[in-house]
């Protein structure tokens, strides 16, 4: 069971957090082999034709898998709360629905129709650049990563990594470790953060760092849609 008020206190405070054991092992191991089937796929992306990194990912189509698409229902009512605080903190007049099937109505009343949910292979010296998932005008504020695949036996290197830029300041940097079937969920493009005179908006970019050796693979879970 997640511990959500914990979740959502460490995210609010530094953009990321680990969901401890999100999948079983058995699970993990499941869902990564999906990546070699045929079906049920709407694109391959190979990483270095775009300048994104090294690697690859393929998104799935609709209908999406049972468990993704559970994940993805069950997760995002638990994150509409912070969501909302933070478009308020930050001025934003946004506001989500509060179930996932009433805001890929809106999703897809604004064109964007493609499913997000994606999963990421990663072979040794691949890696993926800090970047944004953005895909048209909505974007809801919060994603999350699980990590298929056991660091230490399948792969070795592949940390995730966040970075924040604050205004006049260096970028801060954020790396999340994770074990098989853990997940992180974190920022998508802006969170707030206190300052003397109330909060102000930060930007965030991801990515994965270097694979050493072996193979890794994740899925993403995205709550927006694709244009």
């Amino acid at each position: 069971m997640v511990d959500w008020p914990a979740v959502l206190a460490e995210l609010d405070a530094h953009g990321a957090a680990r969901i401890p054991a999100l999948l079983d092992a058995g699970e993990c191991r499941a869902m990564a082999a999906r990546y070699a089937e045929t079906q049920g796929f709407r694109s391959r992306v190979v990483m270095q034709r775009h300048g994104y990194g090294q690697g690859e990912y393929r998104y799935f189509d609709y209908p999406l898998p049972s468990q993704v698409a559970e994940l993805r229902s069950a997760i995002y009512p638990q994150l509409v709360p912070l969501a909302h605080r933070w478009c308020e903190r930050m001025n934003l007049e946004t506001r989500f629905p509060a179930t996932h099937a009433e805001y890929l109505a809106r999703c897809h009343a604004a064109g964007q129709t493609r499913p997000t949910p994606l999963l990421l292979q990663y072979g040794a010296g691949d890696y993926n650049c800090l970047h944004q998932d953005l895909y048209g005008d909505e974007v809801f504020p919060l994603q999350v990563a699980v990590l298929l695949s056991a660091p230490g036996t399948d792969f070795t290197g592949g940390e995730f990594v966040l970075t924040e830029q604050r205004p006049r300041m260096q970028s801060r940097p954020e790396v999340v470790s994770l074990a098989q079937g853990d997940a992180v969920v974190f920022a998508v493009r802006h969170r707030p953060v206190a300052g003397s005179r109330g909060s102000y908006r930060v930007n965030l970019r991801h990515g994965v760092s270097r694979i050493r050796s072996g193979q890794r693979h994740t899925l993403g879970i995205i709550f927006h849609d694709a244009t």
